[in-house]
């Protein structure tokens, strides 16, 4: 995680020590955001570049988000760094990208569909890598020659990423200085000779910039004196699970979700925790339970395949009361499907993949920020309510980067209800008594007078083995009504807006549904939002508060099968009217798509 503050960049190689000036091509334009892809064949730098530019827009005051499209391969294949740079925070790409940095066309026809351009595009190619894709030349682009390879050649040690980066930046206005800065605070570290190679990279290819068609360049960022975080969405899933008190963590690595345990590996050993690379998931869920049975709460990540294996010992923590979180990062399906592209297919196996009535929590954040925020209150819902929660997070979130405010802090909750170790009564310790909230007191090992078993059986108030159906039905009704009977407050969801037409969706696509309903309130189509965040339990009766007076309803989710609007229907009241936007991925909703639905109500 990264900070930037409003052109604020420490820096061991200034402008002028660089021998770089601004040039004509980097004037103060206009526009509140302009989109940029670097793309390349793997190896080619250009997720580096991406990288570069979005720090820089960090360290120059903007705000902005960074996705990136890629194949499976472990190496090679393709490599597209896609960006947004704005004024104002971001959550969604555009519907189609201003500039467009080829550093090569190969493997291009993998991605050339989330790639959209516009006649209003600049495409900088390489004569060198021979023709323009067709797709491109039918965008009615503006094609851009730049002798990407040439320039790099000429500058001993240079590379073609950094003479296009240098170009990026003078086409839409990032202050030469702070790419010197970021430049020299990212590869500095590889020695003198790297470092100045790069920059004469950077400044061959601003100084190139000036004969390129022009794209239409950023305004003045904001000035308001909010600290920025760089972050990505596995990054802050990591941040919330430490601030929610996670001291343990077990996992087995799989894409997209790895990144999560990359981070909090020496984070957690700085804290006084623990990870552990288990040897497969069912490994995995089973070191977290013990260890939330031990008192340390605990926390594994994951995505859809390693879900599935989990569902079995899920059960046995909803049994047996045991506060976990599954973090699962879904990725497309079904099975090995394709690990490196967004979908929100897990829903289905998340809400109902437990075997027999067991109650749990399913949470989902709807932007990177809020992977911090949601993950946070996750844990502290499950250590309060002792059941286990799963937050589904997604690829577009998790391996994405944003430039954000600080999140905000989830509202307080109890925490975990344990036997104090000074607990002796005459009586045995009743476990899972029966109480008017649902939740009991959780003895951690070794309290005095406080042994219980606790296993996958149905069990009596002191957690014997039991199939009477009185133990099992109070068990049944215990386990249910602590969890529906919870006051979680108005974070169930996000509702933004008013008026007789609402947006309905949830995870990832919540950025471009939100874009969407903004620029129908821009043309006076009253139009609300509703993100949920809390899907288990459902809340009917906040539903139906915030469809008060909704006539026409669209929902919006990235699958095939409807799994979110068949969710709703089976939860919620919906109105007579509802249309729905539903595509696998991996290609990302945008918000044109959206805004075309709700305009079409107009």
């Amino acid at each position: 995680m990264e900070a930037g503050h409003n052109g604020q960049a420490a820096s061991t190689l200034g402008p002028a020590e660089a021998g770089w000036s601004a040039p004509a091509a980097t004037r103060r334009g206009s526009v509140p955001a302009v989109s940029v892809a670097v793309i390349g064949s793997g190896g080619a730098g250009a997720m580096r570049a991406g990288e570069i530019l979005l720090e820089v827009a960090a360290m120059a005051g903007f705000y902005g988000l960074m996705t990136r499209a890629m194949g499976p391969q472990i190496r090679g294949g393709e490599a597209a760094a896609l960006l947004r740079v704005a004024a104002a925070p971001v959550s969604s790409l555009d519907d189609h990208f201003d500039l467009l940095i080829a550093l090569d066309w190969a493997n291009f026809s993998r991605f050339a569909a989330e790639l959209p351009l516009a006649p209003t595009s600049v495409v900088i190619a390489d004569p060198a890598e021979g023709d323009v894709p067709e797709a491109v030349v039918a965008s009615g682009a503006r094609i851009g020659r730049l002798a990407l390879k040439e320039l790099a050649r000429a500058v001993p040690g240079g590379r073609t990423n950094m003479v296009g980066l240098g170009a990026a930046a003078a086409l839409i206005g990032l202050p030469p200085e702070i790419v010197a800065a970021v430049v020299a605070g990212q590869l500095g570290r590889k020695g003198e000779s790297v470092l100045a190679a790069s920059v004469a990279a950077l400044k061959a290819g601003a100084a190139a910039a000036a004969a390129l068609p022009a794209v239409a360049q950023l305004a003045a960022p904001p000035h308001d004196g909010v600290a920025r975080w760089n972050i990505s969405g596995n990054q802050a899933t990591g941040l919330g699970a430490l601030k929610g008190g996670v001291s343990f963590v077990a996992a087995y690595p799989i894409t997209p979700a790895t990144e999560v345990l990359e981070w909090m590996a020496p984070a957690l050993a700085k804290t006084g925790g623990m990870l552990v690379q288990a040897e497969d998931e069912l490994a995995a869920i089973n070191m977290v339970i013990g260890a939330s049975f031990a008192g340390a709460p605990a926390l594994t990540a994951t995505s859809g395949p390693g879900l599935a294996l989990m569902i079995e010992s899920l059960g046995l923590a909803v049994a047996s009361e045991t506060p976990v979180v599954v973090v699962d990062v879904m990725r497309g399906g079904p099975s090995t499907g394709i690990p490196t592209k967004s979908e929100q297919t897990d829903l289905n196996i998340a809400v109902n993949g437990l075997h027999g009535d067991a109650p749990h929590l399913v949470l989902a954040p709807n932007s990177i920020a809020d992977c911090l925020f949601t993950t946070q209150w996750a844990v502290a819902l499950a250590e309060t309510l002792q059941a286990p929660a799963i937050v589904l997070s997604d690829q577009a979130l998790g391996q994405s980067r944003a430039i954000v405010a600080p999140p905000r802090e989830p509202p307080a909750v109890a925490g975990r209800l344990t036997v104090p170790a000074s607990y002796q009564v005459p009586a045995a310790y009743r476990r899972y008594a029966e109480t008017e909230s649902g939740v009991s007191p959780m003895a951690i090992p070794g309290t005095p007078g406080s042994t219980y078993v606790a296993d996958g059986l149905e069990h009596t108030e002191r957690g014997t083995p039991s199939a009477q159906a009185g133990d099992h039905a109070m068990q049944l009704e215990k386990r249910a009504r602590k969890l529906e009977g919870f006051e979680y407050g108005s974070d169930w969801a996000d509702i933004e807006g008013e008026g007789e037409i609402a947006l309905v969706t949830w995870g990832s696509v919540t950025g471009p549904a939100r874009e969407a309903a903004a620029q129908a309130r821009a043309r006076g189509i009253r139009t609300r939002l509703i993100s949920v965040r809390l899907l288990l339990p459902a809340q009917p009766t906040r539903m139906a508060e915030a469809l008060r007076g909704v006539r026409r309803l669209l929902v919006v989710e990235q699958s095939h099968g409807r799994q979110f609007h068949k969710f709703l229907r089976s939860c919620y009241d919906l109105p007579a009217e509802v249309a729905v936007i539903s595509h696998p991925g991996p290609l990302p909703i945008r918000p044109a798509e959206i805004f075309d639905q709700l305009a079409a109500w107009e």
